[in-house]
């Protein structure tokens, strides 16, 4: 079996890594300033867990590598003006847009996109970083380099959010995980919960558009598709063209990880739809540190990062899956004294739905 290069030596890389492990793959996360040489990378095929990055000796090496998969997506989809453009180039629902040029552009932005608007940083900017949410009396706070590099969208008064997990293979086969439902908090994701029964009008929407979106790009790999739930149906509001954060449930949660059907799929591995028979909760870790009383708890997986605890840093993660849902939310409740105060909120919006 051919190695795997990772290009970025995060936690998506490091789970990765140990997903590769029980099926003899050796899989390397790399930094950006490795050294080239240092790496197997002439026999390697080439994935990543980042979008974009600089140019360093390694990227220049990699930017020509025949078997870096994805190599073309990942600049399209990283700008979110290209990305947008993509959307809507397949008429695919998302939130209505527009490249922001210059100050003067505001009053016709408003008119057209109603009293709220968001604006998004082109490239860059993530968990809730490079973002803002302007009326019109506050367009005055956006600092001026934003203009040519942001664009904003309208915005949408949502009834919740929900990802979609999914990959296609080489052959151009599908599979998709059911629908989990995500809680942000100040943009950074914070609670995840699936059901094995999704919403089946939902689910069939959501594999619909990232089929579309995947076929289009001839991607390769596991795809998430962040969507807003409004009266309509889903609107798209990003790609990520990588394994994901909503998508760490399916550590424990389901037959086959996303980060072993990401591997699979660009090795030309077999390429079965996993089996999700449980209920599944994902509570991140963000900075808060290691209690290892969690631990008591034996539906309770600790996935820890081994990072410098910071705040507003994700540090690691807890997946919890089980056949009861009474058994889940039970477990939950016996979380939350363990748990920093702030979690509280979201381990109670986990139980309403696991209760729905």
């Amino acid at each position: 079996m051919k190695p795997v290069c990772v290009l970025g030596n995060g936690q998506l890389g490091r789970m990765l890594r140990q997903a590769g492990e029980p099926l003899g793959i050796a899989v390397y996360p790399v930094g950006l300033d490795a050294e080239p040489e240092a790496l197997p990378i002439a026999q390697s095929v080439i994935t990543a867990e980042i979008e974009r990055w600089p140019e360093t000796a390694l990227t220049r090496e990699l930017a020509h590598h025949s078997a870096f998969v994805n190599r073309d997506i990942f600049p399209r989809l990283a700008d979110r003006l290209t990305q947008k453009q993509l959307l809507d180039s397949l008429g695919l629902a998302t939130a209505p847009w527009q490249l922001l040029e210059s100050a003067e552009q505001w009053p016709a932005v408003f008119q057209r996109l109603g009293e709220l608007a968001i604006v998004k940083r082109r490239t860059g900017g993530y968990d809730g970083r490079g973002q803002w949410r302007l009326r019109a009396s506050e367009t005055q706070t956006l600092p001026a380099e934003c203009y040519g590099e942001c664009i904003v969208e309208q915005g949408i008064a949502f009834s919740g959010e929900v990802s979609l997990v999914g990959a296609r293979g080489h052959d151009g086969k599908t599979v998709f995980y059911p629908l989990t439902h995500n809680l942000h908090q100040d943009g950074i994701l914070r609670t995840s919960v699936v059901l094995p029964q999704p919403d089946a009008a939902q689910q069939q929407q959501a594999e619909q558009m990232l089929s579309a979106i995947m076929n289009a790009l001839n991607y390769v790999g596991v795809m998430a598709m962040e969507c807003f739930v409004v009266p309509e149906g889903l609107l798209i509001n990003e790609l990520a063209p990588r394994v994901h954060n909503s998508g760490h449930w399916t550590q424990n949660g389901a037959s086959i990880s996303q980060f072993e059907l990401h591997l699979r799929a660009i090795l030309g591995l077999a390429l079965p739809k996993p089996v999700v028979s449980t209920p599944a909760v994902m509570v991140n870790l963000i900075g808060t540190d290691v209690n290892l009383d969690w631990l008591q708890q034996p539906l309770v997986h600790l996935h820890w990062y081994e990072k410098e605890v910071r705040p507003g840093r994700k540090v690691g993660h807890l997946n919890l899956a089980d056949v009861s849902n009474d058994a889940l939310i039970q477990a939950l409740h016996q979380l939350v004294p363990l748990l920093p105060a702030d979690y509280a909120s979201g381990i109670q919006w986990a139980t309403a739905h696991l209760q729905a």
